[in-house]
């Protein structure tokens, strides 16, 4: 049923990784005939065979600062695909304000691995921790030749974590139920796009306690938003949360 405000979803992963092949099954097997949906994609991505298969593909450019894009009129899904060459971590903080501005709704964030990949490098594991942080579905592409050993341990060092997002294997581009990773309910970590803020309380000595401490106790306590992990800055403005330049594991 289309709504009000369109739906967006954030596609996070690596160039090369197969992302517009799975969201071509995505839109194709996981829309009604009534919806319409539109990709938005990272001006510097390569063109690709799957481009064909995009509803009213168009680019959307990023300065580092502010992304440069507005929504389709008239689409009732939008599915913007980032910069597989950059980092994740400031393309969502760049997509946040803009979102808002927009006046669309986030449906979910989708991280597609480039497995592959992921094996070859293992300092990857850390630019993959930041998309699955932000991320309700984590879809495992580019299989062909990565031990079976290497895909239990990888989705196992997310698991052991007991993260709410939901691992699904890739075959041929496809998923089994593209409707079911499309559907509009959020399983991230990350609060960043929570309609309510989350609060961290704290004491005249400065540490942290609980909501419920805060509310019974007799002393002053200060409140102040949370802020995502990986969105905070250093005295320099770098992040303090360091993860890997991706661009140097992918080549030319």
């Amino acid at each position: 049923m289309p709504s009000e405000k369109p739906l967006v979803y954030l596609i996070l992963g690596a160039t090369g990784s197969g992302r517009r092949e799975v969201l071509a099954d995505l839109i194709a097997g996981g829309l009604g005939e009534g919806d319409r949906p539109t990709v938005l994609l990272a001006a510097d991505e390569p063109a690709d065979e799957s481009d064909s298969k995009l509803p009213g593909l168009v680019r959307w450019t990023w300065t580092g600062a502010d992304l440069e894009a507005s929504l389709p009129v008239g689409a009732t899904h939008v599915f913007l695909v980032t910069s597989g060459r950059h980092s994740p971590v400031d393309q969502i903080e760049a997509f946040k304000p803009w979102l808002d501005a927009q006046g669309g709704v986030l449906a979910r964030v989708l991280c597609v691995v480039h497995c592959q990949l992921a094996e070859k490098h293992a300092a990857l594991l850390a630019w993959y921790d930041a998309c699955v942080h932000f991320s309700d579905i984590v879809l495992l592409n580019r299989r062909e030749g990565v031990a079976n050993k290497w895909l239990s341990d990888f989705q196992r060092h997310y698991t052991d974590q007991f993260l709410p997002c939901l691992f699904e294997l890739v075959k041929s581009g496809r998923v089994k139920n593209p409707a079911l990773i499309l559907e509009p309910q959020a399983r991230r970590v990350s609060h960043l796009f929570d309609e309510e803020l989350e609060w961290v309380f704290t004491n005249t000595d400065g540490e942290e306690i609980d909501e419920e401490d805060a509310e019974e106790g007799d002393e002053e306590v200060e409140a102040v938003p949370a802020e995502d992990p990986y969105l905070v800055r250093d005295a320099a403005g770098r992040h303090v949360k360091w993860i890997p330049e991706i661009a140097k594991f992918l080549g030319t």
